[in-house]
């Protein structure tokens, strides 16, 4: 299988070294490589010595044939993007989130209905390991109802983007859809659409919304997700949850070790035994990811639907596409609760 990739650097770099450790199991290769910085196409290119280099990502959908191309570019380009390869008729790995605007979301549908091509969205904390677990358990009912969750999504401001494109609204969507659609998307996916929401925000002095607490309904479930971009950087990035059922009590603390327990109401509690598919650290890429293990199996799951000709049910590109409405929903509510401060 022939693979390209359009930005090599942040999200590229975990994709690349995560591709580069499938290829050791799958029969896939990385064959072409885009990005506008030399040094940063120049450490992708140490994966693939025989990958061709671009300095446009449109001069390599243009001149390639794939049959995957994976999109880690600043959000605000995913959709030219994604729909020039589509046309093409690439199969597309997108990062999250999927597009920014309402517009885009009915562009993508449009072209990939048209085009026939599978598409994917990185939204990647539907694999991990912890939050799998805690949808298994919701889904089988082991420890009961669910009553309440809460999730967080913290970290110092994203100064590390690309022209610091993370601090512009229009390229970004702000911390609520580059940060906070992880959690919003990861509700949907185990509780369905929420029956009601409500937001409270604060903003950067520039503007941009920097801080979201969200309480949904989901029928007798109410949960809570805050994603924050602190005003200071150097504030270390964590993600939690605390999920409360009938019969037990669950929490993930991102930081800690273990990462996940559950107490029961006996008093006791335990660390549950998550089988990993693959174990792999890298802070090569700068940022706040360096766990591999769910970007290799998200990856992995993907290749193989295509490998297989299935369609895939995980992070469909419909799936992005609601998480973005919902995330844009709260956007404007947040910007009104903000303009009443």
């Amino acid at each position: 299988m022939k693979i390209g990739l359009l930005g090599c650097g942040g999200m590229g770099i975990t994709h690349n070294l995560a591709l580069k450790a499938l290829s050791e199991k799958l029969d896939i290769g990385v064959v072409a490589l885009a990005d506008t910085r030399d040094e940063f196409l120049e450490k992708a290119a140490v994966q693939w010595p025989g990958a061709k280099k671009y300095r446009s990502g449109m001069d390599l959908i243009q001149k390639e044939k794939l049959d995957l191309l994976h999109i880690c570019l600043p959000s605000y380009l995913h959709t030219e993007y994604a729909v020039a390869a589509m046309e093409r008729g690439m199969n597309v790995f997108i990062e999250k989130p999927v597009c920014l605007t309402q517009e885009e979301c009915r562009t993508l549908l449009e072209t990939k209905e048209r085009t026939g091509v599978q598409v994917m969205v990185g939204q990647v904390v539907r694999i991990f390991d912890e939050y799998r677990y805690l949808k298994q358990v919701y889904d089988e009912k082991t420890y009961g109802e669910l009553k309440s969750v809460v999730m967080s999504r913290i970290g110092g401001a994203a100064n590390w983007g690309f022209e610091n494109w993370f601090h512009n609204e229009a390229k970004s969507g702000t911390v609520i859809l580059d940060l906070h659609i992880h959690d919003l998307d990861f509700l949907r996916y185990m509780l369905g659409e929420p029956d009601s929401f409500e937001v409270k925000a604060t903003a950067f002095d520039s503007g941009v919304v920097n801080q979201i607490v969200t309480q949904y309904q989901f029928g007798t479930t109410f949960a809570v997700a805050e994603g924050l971009w602190d005003i200071s950087p150097s504030l270390p990035f964590e993600a939690r949850f605390r999920a409360c059922f009938e019969k037990g009590t669950i929490i993930f603390e991102g930081n800690k070790d273990p990462v996940l327990m559950v107490y029961l109401p006996d008093g006791s509690s335990f660390a549950p035994e998550l089988s990993r598919e693959f174990e792999k650290v890298s802070y090569a890429a700068g940022i706040n990811v360096s766990d591999l293990g769910p970007y290799y199996t998200e990856i992995k799951y993907f290749i193989e639907c295509l490998q297989t000709k299935r369609e895939p049910v995980i992070a469909t590109l419909e799936e992005g596409i609601q998480s973005v409405r919902l995330a844009l929903s709260e956007l404007e509510a947040a910007k009104q609760y903000i303009q009443k401060q």
